[in-house]
């Protein structure tokens, strides 16, 4: 996706008059910055935000660099998983991409498109592999084209203002599932924090040293796989104790906390999905704002 657009191809992609389009930058409706020959230039960020909030269709989506039909029809939630399942299967990278920014213009949350399309789409494909119906390589395709994605909409979302608050989170050492981790920080910048996945298979010491160097006002904890449980549990205790000493409340969630292991474990929420994860970080920017008023 191209970054900084002229204001003839903004224009061009959403199929308006130039003039048109520099009188909505001059009204702060799009931003917009100078180059040092003082040319203007639009963020690509700044276009999609447009869009999505003033419900304007793209024209020449291409333009954009997004496939050539994106924005353009309507994007039925309830079949988008099944779409996106196709498509995975199909290595069809341009049409899992265009599903992604297809519902985000039709303003959907990305934790509902992550809930309601992404996950169920992978429970499929663990299905079909299980029947022998796919291979492996196609497994490790489909994640590897969902990460490419996920790290597109996120290039292509605005940066929150400041002072936003810090959410960082990861994996534990031998959890390399990414994807979950990465959908955490995505549905977190989308609802204006200051968020970012610290990655996936991180050493407990690492992730301790993460919360006191950083001090976030949310740490998540993705857990898809469990290498040795007890050495998982207490690895965990010390991570808990750290955010405990730093006042920064931890989320855990991930298929492989089962209630017996929950049991054992101390935290401020547990999440089954994004849009879990979205409403805990809600209460605490209530709670922030409660506290600043």
């Amino acid at each position: 996706m191209k970054r900084l657009l002229t204001p003839r191809q903004v224009a061009r992609a959403i199929g308006v008059s130039e003039s048109s389009l520099k009188r909505w930058c001059d009204r702060g409706l799009i931003p917009s910055v100078k180059t040092p020959g003082r040319h203007r230039r639009i963020p690509v960020q700044g276009v999609l935000a447009f869009l999505r909030e003033r419900h304007y269709q793209l024209v020449r989506p291409e333009v954009l660099g997004l496939p050539p039909t994106t924005g353009q029809g309507p994007r039925v939630l309830g079949r988008a998983s099944d779409e996106y399942f196709d498509a995975l299967v199909a290595n069809d990278e341009d049409r899992c991409r265009q599903i992604f920014f297809d519902l985000y213009l039709t303003e959907h949350r990305l934790s509902v498109v992550c809930d309601r399309v992404v996950a169920p789409a992978f429970h499929r494909i663990g299905e079909c592999w299980q029947r022998g119906e796919i291979e492996v390589y196609q497994e490790r395709l489909a994640c590897e084209l969902t990460r490419r994605v996920l790290y597109e909409m996120q290039s292509a979302m605005q940066v929150p203002a400041e002072p936003a608050p810090m959410a960082i989170g990861g994996t534990p050492e031998g959890d390399f599932y990414t994807l979950p981790t990465r959908m955490a920080g995505l549905v977190l910048l989308e609802f204006h924090w200051n968020a970012a996945s610290l990655g996936a298979s991180l050493p407990f010491d690492t992730l301790v040293a993460a919360i006191r160097q950083k001090r976030p006002r949310l740490f998540w904890l993705s857990v898809s796989y469990i290498q040795d449980r007890q050495r998982f549990l207490e690895g965990y205790a010390r991570l808990y104790r750290a955010a405990s000493q730093t006042s920064v409340p931890i989320i855990v969630g991930g298929r492989a906390l089962s209630e017996d292991i929950r049991r054992e474990m101390q935290y401020a929420a547990y999440g089954d999905n994004m849009q879990h994860l979205e409403a805990f970080a809600a209460t605490l920017a209530d709670v922030r704002q409660a506290s600043e008023a």
